[in-house]
């Protein structure tokens, strides 16, 4: 290797360190800015949290201060000596007690607020200012350590430079004398090659002057030799000798690496972890003082309010209307309780004060007396009907406004993205498009309440008042054991005709009348007909009359309806017996529909086959009657309601209200799953209700054996065909989807074309559809009258 190269090499190589040494200078340097950076950080973010809760305190005390003014603006009211008496007997309700408390967690919450703005104020921001104090000392300090550590570790770097520098400075030196060495030794060698050359050389001379010259060359060849031998002792010497020196300056060189390698890896790996922990010393444990005094507060403020709510609470459970209405008339009973009686105040000269029951009145009197008697035993199974409705209805509405609505937890339920309460909300119960029609559907109901309430508060006037006259004709005429007897006699006249058919008279003709012309007569059942027109009917059906006989239509719908919810009222024993009433309720509990009806029907199949007959006859009315609930607004639930009270009575002892509720849902699964409940035909022969309105007797024929539907139909079939005067078919146009009960009947959809080829009865026709011949219903088509003849 030349000088040239050597030299090149070594600049290389102190380059190269100086490079390493700039990177790990440049590293020390930015270090020191980081802990710079992180205090600075440290700091700005003391300085952040004190401003941050010396803010809070501002709006704390701000919103004690505007709690304060709110309660106390509503308490002046309180405080005010006007109607000061009538105020304390009113605190004495429970919605007064929920306000009053209201108001004092008002007043605690401001108290709350205050406390906690003096804690942020003289507790917290104070020990933030301390903590940010320390924290800058102890850097100031760690960072002088962390500078003499640098300085240490520069020193070190720098002595191994120095080092380093001189093992390559005596490696260069032991080399170039090392070259040397080799130069005089290759000299040497040269020098005697060059005397042995030359004596092979030389010609022959005369033997004088030969031998002069050659004394002459050996003697200058020892003495060049000589020089050179001398040369390369001492160049040996200098070889040895620098090559002592780069050896032991090799081994400097590699002590002083291992050791600076050392100090590198402990300043980086451990002096500067524990510098960290010394610009960190306190910071963390006094900021977590600090924060769990905060928290501290925070917490023993919602300690402090759930106290308070757990006292409105309780008051927002013990609201009872019952009792509130007790603690009213109570109050002011000089206000409530009844006046005092009127006394008969005779005219100038008449002493008596008692009814007269001498002739000729006498016999006045016992026929008022009687007439009394069956007016009030009507109105009294009318109101009573009316009653039951007026609380399944108060039932509804208080399903309606007691509906648990109330959690709003959903609405802090915030996501990491932290969206507003606003866009929260906006889900909630009470923005849901769906409150309009609730509003709705809660008036409609209240409205329908309070007509039933009023209609029940005059019938109870007046049957107070009717009675009032009654109990007085009887106790003055002493005939109230006649009276009695007579009207039982009256009323036994009535069940015997009644039950001298499978269907009654009253129930068979106002369910044909009501199918035939009124399906799609709105409220049916619901809105109360002409009491005179009630009366009127009822008495002609007790006569054994048929009223409604024929096909005029000149009667009140809503009369008619009432004429037949009253028969099942005033039934002696109620068409549902009070012995299987738990097991029907039992029933109710079921969520399946379907298993619901299953086990209603086991319990109805211990009733008697007459009983069992009428119930299958109405129920199968009623669930026709629901199918038009689009036109006459009575869907199986609000025919429950109006049906329950009139078919099934709650045992005494039991919750009216609650067991009404019960009671509609089972007359509405009944009218629901009527077919899966009741026997079929087959299964039970007696009348069946046709949607014409009309009975269809499935009894046994003459010859004890009963007609299948499919001989039925091919009879029909074979009869069209076969008819060679048949008329052309007409078209009809189905009004309403219609299901045929039996495989003679045909089914239909609303909008669907029929043909006609026949009358087969008042009630139906002969015809076809989709390429079925059978009976279509005449109520559930419109003939198209232009094809007639």
């Amino acid at each position: 290797m030349t000088s040239p190269a050597k030299f090149k090499k070594d600049k290389e190589i102190i380059a190269e360190y100086d490079t390493q040494v700039k990177e790990i200078r440049a590293q020390l340097t930015e270090q020191m800015k980081c802990l710079d950076q992180q205090c600075e950080l440290r700091v700005q973010l003391l300085q952040d949290l004190q401003d941050f809760f010396r803010k809070k305190a501002e709006i704390e005390m701000d919103y004690s201060r505007n709690l304060e003014k709110l309660a106390e603006r509503f308490l002046a009211k309180t405080r005010s000596t006007k109607d000061q008496q009538f105020k304390k007997d009113q605190n004495v309700l429970s919605p007064v007690n929920c306000w009053n408390l209201l108001l004092n967690q008002v007043k605690r919450e401001s108290r709350d607020h205050t406390t906690l703005s003096d804690i942020y104020l003289n507790n917290i921001i104070p020990r933030f200012v301390q903590v940010s104090e320390d924290s800058g000392r102890l850097f100031k300090k760690s960072k002088e350590v962390g500078q003499q550590l640098q300085d240490d570790l520069m020193k070190v770097l720098n002595e191994l430079y120095s080092v380093m520098k001189t093992y390559h400075m005596y490696n260069a030196d032991s080399i170039s004398a090392q070259s040397k060495l080799k130069e005089a030794e290759k000299q040497e060698e040269k020098q005697i090659g060059k005397s042995v050359k030359q004596e092979d050389r030389q010609t022959p001379r005369s033997p004088d002057s030969t031998a002069n010259i050659r004394i002459e060359e050996k003697h200058v060849r020892r003495s060049s030799v000589k020089k050179i031998e001398k040369m390369k002792e001492k160049r040996q010497a200098k070889y040895t000798e620098n090559k002592l020196k780069a050896i032991k300056a090799r081994n400097e060189y590699l002590l002083a690496l291992e050791a600076t390698n050392a100090s590198v890896f402990k300043y980086y790996i451990h002096d500067l972890s524990d510098l960290i922990d010394c610009c960190d010393l306190g910071y963390h444990a006094s900021l977590n003082r600090a924060l769990r005094t905060f928290l501290s507060a925070e917490l023993n403020l919602e300690q402090s309010k759930h106290e308070g709510l757990d006292a409105i609470e309780n008051a927002v459970e013990n609201l009872d209307a019952t009792s509130d209405k007790q603690r009213l008339m109570e109050m002011y009973n000089n206000v409530f309780c009844p006046p005092m009686k009127f006394e008969f105040q005779p005219h100038m000269g008449d002493m008596a004060s008692q009814l007269c029951a001498q002739q000729p009145v006498q016999s006045e009197l016992v026929q008022r007396c009687q007439q009394l008697q069956s007016r009030l035993s009507t109105l009294k199974i009318e109101n009573e009907e009316v009653k039951k409705t007026m609380e399944a209805t108060l039932q509804t509405i208080q399903d309606i406004v007691t509906v648990e609505d109330f959690d709003v937890s959903d609405c802090f339920q915030y996501s990491n993205s932290m969206e507003s309460v606003k866009s929260t909300v906006s889900e909630t119960f009470m923005s849901k498009p769906s409150i309009a029609k609730r509003r709705a559907n809660q008036q409609e109901t209240e409205q329908f309440y309070f007509t039933k309430m009023k209609e029940y508060l005059e019938g109870r006037n007046l049957i107070t008042k009717l009675q009032a006259k009654h109990d007085l004709l009887q106790k003055t005429l002493g005939e109230s054991q006649r009276t009695d007897c007579s009207l039982a006699r009256r009323s036994s006249t009535v069940r015997k005709q009644d039950s001298s058919q499978a269907i009654p008279l009253v129930v068979e003709s106002c369910i044909r009348f009501i199918s035939r012309h009124g399906l799609q007569h709105e409220g049916i059942f619901r809105v109360s007909g002409s009491q005179v027109e009630v009366n009127d009917i009822k008495n002609a059906f007790e006569r054994g009359e048929d009223p409604l006989a024929g096909d005029q239509n000149d009667h009140d719908m809503d009369s008619i309806a009432g004429v037949l919810k009253l028969y099942f009222r005033g039934l002696e024993h109620p068409l549902f017996p009070k012995d299987i009433f738990h097991d029907l309720m039992a029933c109710v509990t079921m969520d399946n529909l379907q298993e619901r009806a299953v086990h209603i029907r086991k319990v109805l199949l211990v009733l008697p086959k007459t009983t069992l007959i009428i119930m299958r006859y109405l129920f199968a009315f009623l669930n026709h009657l629901s199918q038009f609930s689009e036109e006459n607004m009575m869907d199986p639930y609000n025919l429950a309601i109006c049906f329950g009270p009139s078919l099934m009575s709650v045992p005494e002892g039991h919750d009216q209200v609650s067991c009404q509720a019960h009671v509609n849902e089972l007359i509405k699964t009944i009218i629901i799953q009527h077919e899966n409940i009741f026997p079929n035909p087959r299964e039970l022969e007696g009348p069946i209700y046709s949607r014409g309105g009309s009975m269809e007797d499935y009894c046994d024929s003459p010859h004890g054996e009963t007609t299948s539907a499919e001989d039925s139909t091919q009879d029909v079939t074979i009869e069209h065909h076969t008819s060679d005067d048949e008329c052309e078919p007409i078209e009809a146009i189905a009004k309403f989807d219609y299901v045929g009960r039996t495989a003679r009947e045909l089914s239909f959809k609303k909008g669907a074309s029929l043909l006609l080829y026949q009358r087969a009865s008042d009630d139906w026709w002969e015809g076809r559809h989709n390429g079925i011949d059978g009976l279509i219903p005449h109520q559930y088509i419109v003939v198209q009258e232009t094809l007639i003849s």
